[in-house]
């Protein structure tokens, strides 16, 4: 989608500090991190948010979460852990339009978020 901020930094027409991406995901870090490693990955292909997604997509989720915990492992997480989060449309939380993976970690997370 032209408009979609995610396709935009997938398509590197707006700069994200990438920490991995092939041809079918891109991880970066949040412009706005919540803990000290906070980093999200998009899928390439446009899906709007989980609920959006298709029998298809199957291979490409379990695809993005194989990356997220071995990018969080890069990124020190291995010992302690990290929180793996989709959030899904408006009740949600969901802010971008956009399926995406947030990973937060290297600081204690509470349950419920709040």
């Amino acid at each position: 989608m032209e408009s979609c901020l995610f396709c935009k930094i997938a398509n590197h027409e707006i700069p994200a500090e990438i920490l991995y991406e092939d041809d079918r995901i891109m991880a970066f870090k949040d412009i706005s991190p919540q803990a000290p490693v906070h980093f999200l990955l998009v899928p390439k292909k446009h899906i709007e948010n989980l609920m959006e997604t298709a029998e298809n997509d199957e291979s490409l989720l379990g695809h993005i979460l194989f990356y997220a915990q071995k990018i969080a492992k890069q990124e020190g997480c291995e010992e302690k852990g990290a929180r793996f989060v989709l959030n899904c449309k408006t009740d949600g939380g969901q802010t971008v339009n956009h399926l995406h993976l947030h990973v937060l970690g290297k600081r204690m997370l509470y349950w419920p978020p709040g």
